[in-house]
């Protein structure tokens, strides 16, 4: 497979031709052979965002929803060529890749219909004979990062939103995912987005630091969005600060699972499985700690064990319909593989799985986890996840609690009103009583708190994150000055 840079929507390809490859981390095969777009590439690719803007800033809503639904439309007869890329690239399941495609046609959707809903409001005024409204008017050009874990869908978010609120967008793909994210580039291409309005850009892995520094520095550009891991997006606020330029982050994440005494266990369970092994434990979603009360623990570790042991493993690119797949890097299996002999150095057990030769790792369960432990507090971004026995609600709530992020997180109680009490207490942007930390619809507002980030997509609080909000009242011609 080949990625290309789109400047212009025009295809073409790095200043001197320069390329780099992404390998299968398993099989160490060369899977897409993709642009190194250098500082020069990456500054056309601005100019010609800004350029457009001077106009895309003055299109009618009508022309933005029109776009943003064809381009729902043609993103979804790319399914098989996003499941094909995604298993090769990332080790994606089809149902990854395939729920992929359908969250991102989706939100395309929701984002159209955002387009005449960027409102201002009149307010009222001691003014006589005064009019007094604000306005909300696009940014100009905005820098949209995302990583390649849900390519699809964290594409779609970070080009839809800024699009319909009327501005330009550069958008820099995740160097593991090039040409999944030129799929994405390719449909917006498809559904007459005029030129410069989109610009799309690869980069080698060792051209990134200074690629976004000249990014994140031009002065065109207005908005940085970032999703990624908490290190690298603690370094995007850094450099956008200096520049006194606004950003949304969407970090990692160390998703609870609080499972209450009175929970529908076999629920729960249901739940836990979706959370903790979906796409190999690679979302920042993803459910890291099950808090459960010790009443019920061992029928819960019991059950979850057996359902986790009869998830599939294989690789998409020989077997589409299996579950775990490999990780998205070799370096990943001894990362896990150390916070396991930690854990279990200091007591904790292993219900079910066991360590990862590189990239290939099966669905595994430490049971009995407990703070000092490096697996109690580290983001694990795979199929891993921990269970933390606790003792009653509040334990359960401090337990959840007691973690640097704040993304996700679920709780399962029949008592829904008490459920809803934990739900409240719990530190995290979005919780779901009864149900999974991995969930995403595009009409609900999604980010974090505390490390996980600031900001939010989707739902109308994407409005807010690419508009200016302006002051501006109506006067009279003559009116008496103090002064």
């Amino acid at each position: 497979m080949e990625a290309q840079l789109l400047i212009d929507n025009e295809a073409r390809s790095a200043k001197g031709g320069a390329t780099f490859e992404r390998v299968h981390p398993t099989s160490g095969q060369v899977v897409t052979r993709a642009a190194a777009g250098s500082v020069e590439d990456a500054i056309s690719a601005v100019e010609s965002a800004s350029t457009a803007y001077k106009t895309w800033r003055h299109s009618a809503p009508s022309e933005r929803r029109r776009i943003l639904l064809k381009a729902a439309d043609a993103l979804e007869a790319k399914t098989p060529a996003f499941i094909e890329a995604m298993a090769a690239e990332v080790g994606a399941s089809a149902l990854w890749a395939g729920f992929n495609v359908f969250l991102a046609a989706n939100l395309f959707r929701e984002a159209a219909s955002l387009a005449t809903q960027v409102q201002g409001e009149t307010i009222p005024t001691d003014k006589p004979g005064t009019l007094s409204m604000t306005v909300r008017q696009p940014v100009g050009v905005v820098l949209s990062i995302v990583p390649w874990n849900g390519p699809v869908v964290l594409a779609a978010r970070a080009i839809a939103y800024p699009i319909v609120c009327g501005n330009t967008v550069v958008f820099r793909a995740s160097e593991a995912s090039p040409r999944t994210h030129m799929l994405v580039a390719e449909a917006l291409v498809e559904a007459g987005l005029p030129n410069g309005v989109l610009n799309f850009l690869t980069n080698a892995p060792s051209d990134a630091p200074q690629v976004i520094d000249a990014l994140i520095a031009h002065k065109a550009v207005r908005r940085v969005n970032f999703t990624g891991s908490t290190r690298v997006g603690r370094i995007i606020a850094q450099k956008a600060a200096t520049q006194l330029k606004r950003c949304l982050l969407e970090l990692g994440g160390k998703s609870p699972l609080v499972v209450l005494d009175d929970a529908d266990i076999d629920e729960a369970v249901k739940a836990a499985v979706f959370g903790s092994f979906l796409y190999q434990g690679q979302i920042c979603m993803s459910t890291e700690r099950i808090v459960v009360d010790e009443s019920i623990a061992d029928v819960f570790v019991s059950k979850f064990a057996a359902a986790a042991k009869a998830l599939s493993v294989g690789d998409p690119m020989k077997n589409g319909q299996c579950v775990i797949g490999p990780m998205v890097t070799r370096e990943s299996g001894p990362r896990l593989n150390a916070l396991l002999d930690d854990a279990l150095s200091k007591g904790a057990k292993l219900a079910c799985g066991g360590k990862a030769n590189g990239a290939e790792m099966p669905a595994t369960i430490v049971d009995h986890v407990k703070p000092g432990m490096k697996i109690f507090d580290e983001e694990t971004f795979g199929p891993v996840t921990t269970v933390v026995r606790v003792k009653g609600a509040q334990e359960a709530i401090a337990v959840a609690n007691d973690t640097a992020y704040g993304l996700s997180a679920g709780v399962f109680g029949k008592d829904v009103m008490r459920a809803l009490d934990v739900a409240m207490q719990i530190e995290t942007g979005s919780v779901h009583v009864n149900g999974a930390t991995v969930q995403n619809e595009a009409q609900a507002p999604y980010g974090g708190t505390k490390d996980s980030g600031y900001g939010r997509f989707d739902g109308r609080a994407v409005i807010d994150e690419f508009t200016e909000l302006k002051w501006i009242t109506l006067e009279p011609l003559k009116q008496q000055y103090p002064v």
